[in-house]
């Protein structure tokens, strides 16, 4: 399937580096991709989160955004995720709400369930994570939207500020976002058979489908958002919808396929650390067949080569899932920070005219 709908390019950063490398120097490098994506003319970045994992070190995705704030004048910055099995609404409410001022309006909040090791640290591990996540988008929307003293009574949490309600000085009084009624919101997908792109459809909402997952599942998403869309009167487009991929450019092929195919490579750990933690998970067998190894992973979901190679790619990718918004090109690990950047170069200026040109 074709569209004439131009394709918009973002980036998504998680991030995915050795554990050996210097805490200080990832996190350099991480700024530095987001800043280089927001001179390079990017559309929108979205940054990870975990409080539990040296591999990807990014402990608070609102802190990393404000603190490359005043360096991308243009970007539009979103959480990749926020978990409300980590974090509370009224947090969420109130510092979501304080960094889309911050960013005049380009912000977008992606929320999700979280990851097994941050939910067991909290103590958490084996609670009811759907139930936490839906609970927890109405209750922020209800925040933004109600007047105090709020009086929200939910399954997880009661939040009211009737006692301490003092309007002449503001007292318990949750401010609002710039953007009206509220930043766009976004839920990350994994599993083929996800509930989430149809609800995201059905509630006027976007979504994220991972980087990390076969072309099946990423069509999966597109027409249940779209489906979840017409059922709620909306327009059957799934403009909103990102779908992320791992992609490299180079100048020349063996460079490209050297570099994105490697066992030794940055993308190489990224699907051996992504995979090595579904393993124990009931979603292993529907992201990965039994059989496959790294080596076919790197070949069946990596999009790697010169400018040329890189945009048939791009073709064929959404040709076979159908035709979605926004592709977020995935920020890895800075193996050789020239190539890096480079990639990230040709992306923005020769591979996304040509794509859209098509």
């Amino acid at each position: 399937m074709r569209s004439n709908t131009p394709l918009r390019l973002g980036f998504f950063i998680q991030p995915v580096h050795p554990p050996s490398r210097s805490y200080r120097d990832v996190l350099r490098e991480d700024r530095e991709a987001i800043i280089l994506a927001d001179r390079l003319g990017y559309a929108e970045a979205f940054v990870g989160e975990h409080l539990t994992d040296s591999a990807e070190p990014i402990t608070s995705s609102l802190a990393f955004i404000a603190s490359v704030a005043d360096q991308c004048a243009s970007l539009t910055l979103g959480t990749g995720v926020l978990s409300f099995l980590n974090h509370h609404p009224v947090a969420v409410a109130a510092q979501t709400a304080m960094i889309d001022h911050l960013l005049d309006g380009r912000f977008l909040l992606g929320v999700g369930a979280g990851v097994p090791s941050d939910a067991e640290a909290l103590g958490n591990l084996g609670a009811d994570r759907d139930g936490r996540l839906l609970e927890g988008i109405d209750q922020v929307i209800a925040l933004w939207s109600e007047e105090p003293p709020y009086d929200l009574e939910g399954k997880f949490n009661r939040i009211t500020t009737a006692s301490t309600l003092t309007r002449e000085i503001g007292q318990g009084i949750i401010v609002r976002p710039l953007q009206q009624p509220h930043p766009p919101i976004l839920l990350s997908c994994i599993r083929p058979n996800s509930r989430w792109p149809g609800l995201a459809g059905r509630r006027g909402w976007a979504g994220i489908s991972a980087s990390y997952i076969p072309l099946e599942a990423v069509g999966a998403h597109v027409n249940a958002y779209i489906q979840g869309r017409e059922a709620s009167g909306f327009s059957a487009d799934a403009a909103s919808w990102r779908v992320a991929r791992s992609i490299f450019v180079a100048d020349d092929e063996a460079t490209a396929v050297s570099y994105a195919t490697t066992e030794s490579g940055p993308h190489a750990f990224y699907f051996f650390n992504v995979m090595t933690k579904f393993a124990p998970s009931s979603q292993h067998a529907t992201l990965v067949p039994p059989t496959t190894g790294i080596s076919d992973l790197l070949r069946q979901r990596v999009i790697a080569g010169t400018v040329d190679q890189v945009v048939e790619q791009i073709l064929h990718l959404r040709n076979t899932v159908g035709p979605f918004g926004t592709l977020l090109y995935t920020g890895h690990d800075w193996m050789d920070p020239p190539l890096a950047r480079r990639s990230m170069e040709l992306m923005a200026r020769e591979v996304m005219p040509q794509v859209n040109a098509l």
